[in-house]
């Protein structure tokens, strides 16, 4: 438990849990979107995520050489999560004869900035300045966060999001048209719910994070700080 209540590693592993939470289920019902509503093939499915990756590399990058030093987790972290939230914002307003380029796009890359403004500073903060015999158990704090948030959100937003379309269905003939539409409602209600996880995890990370650049850890004798 020493290693969950510090308050650093602690906010790490909130941020981590919060933002699998908004995410995965967010790549989950966007790829429905993708292949079911746009006609997308598995493969350009997977490419149309790509901007996304290529936004988070650059950003956690730049975010752990040059950022992360100077202002420390909490602004950056927070940043990140006001982005996932307007990405998500973005991914909500989708109808069904919305195009990638204009409506998918701009999101994709909001949310990889977003992303990659929370990950890099948790994944550095989480395991900052623990003993070597501790660094196991943080390292895995850091991954096993961000998959139990994953499965929770995913659980979450699915169950509301069938609820959606089943309140959707259930007030009008149930078309073709109709089918359509109740399954791209069913994803935007997702998307808001993915919205405000993220706006909470970004007061979340502005409550439990400290203001101001991380001062190195001092080790017992004998003990080399371990920053990852």
């Amino acid at each position: 438990m020493r290693i969950v209540l510090d308050r650093l590693r602690g906010g790490a592993y909130l941020a981590m849990g919060i933002a699998g939470a908004g995410m995965f289920g967010v790549f989950l019902f966007l790829t429905f979107y993708l292949q079911q509503t746009l006609g997308f093939s598995p493969i350009e499915t997977g490419l149309a995520f790509l901007p996304m990756s290529a936004a988070i590399i650059a950003t956690a990058t730049t975010t752990t050489t040059r950022l992360l030093p100077r202002t420390g987790p909490k602004p950056l972290v927070s940043t990140g999560m006001a982005l996932a939230a307007t990405a998500m914002i973005i991914f909500a307003q989708l109808g069904v004869d919305s195009s990638y380029a204009v409506h998918i796009l701009p999101g994709l890359v909001i949310l990889g900035v977003g992303l990659g403004l929370i990950f890099a500073p948790a994944f550095s903060s989480g395991t900052l300045g623990v003993l070597p015999s501790d660094a196991g158990v943080a390292s895995a704090m850091v991954s096993t966060s961000q998959q139990v948030g994953g499965s929770i959100g995913t659980a979450l937003l699915s169950t509301l999001a069938g609820s959606a379309v089943s309140g959707y269905v259930s007030v009008r003939e149930p078309t073709q048209a109709v089918l359509a539409q109740a399954a791209v409602h069913g994803y935007t209600t997702a998307f808001w719910w993915s919205a405000a996880i993220f706006a909470g995890g970004a007061l979340v990370s502005g409550l439990v994070f400290r203001s101001g650049a991380i001062a190195p850890a001092t080790a017992p004798a004998g003990e080399p700080v371990l920053a990852h």
